[in-house]
């Protein structure tokens, strides 16, 4: 899994203060890896996530009933914009990528070199639950 983060300690500017062509122009970007993923028989899924302001903190109470908190706060951390579950044969071919999804385009078409996550998804044997 290939988890993009974004916030105040990546250095990057907030995408609503791009101009619009460049906005555009980093989507298309990630439209055409899914589709390049995709041919390459890789791409499982992706999908990128709302604004953190729209995020619920969930918690049960005391009687199991949901406790729910505002959160995240990207003032004060790093958060989640976005992932891709992709499907490769190795490590190196999951670095390769994320190094390569980390160049997308951002303002004036400069390469953002945003931090990419990269993470096995765990998975069980059938039959081991």
């Amino acid at each position: 899994m290939m988890l993009m983060q974004f916030g105040p300690l990546s250095g990057l500017p907030p995408m609503d203060t791009w101009p619009a062509e460049d906005v555009s122009a980093h989507i298309q970007f990630m439209h055409d890896t899914n589709k390049t993923l995709t041919e390459a028989g890789e791409f499982v899924d992706a999908q990128g996530l709302a604004d953190p302001g729209q995020a619920k903190i969930v918690r049960a109470g005391a009687d199991g009933k949901p406790v729910i908190t505002d959160g995240v706060f990207p003032e004060t951390k790093e958060f989640l914009v976005g992932y891709w579950i992709i499907d490769v044969e190795s490590p190196e071919r999951a670095v390769e990528l994320a190094a390569y999804v980390s160049a997308a385009p951002g303002p004036g078409g400069r390469p953002l070199n945003m931090p990419i996550e990269v993470r096995q998804v765990m998975s069980v044997e059938t039959g081991e639950l």
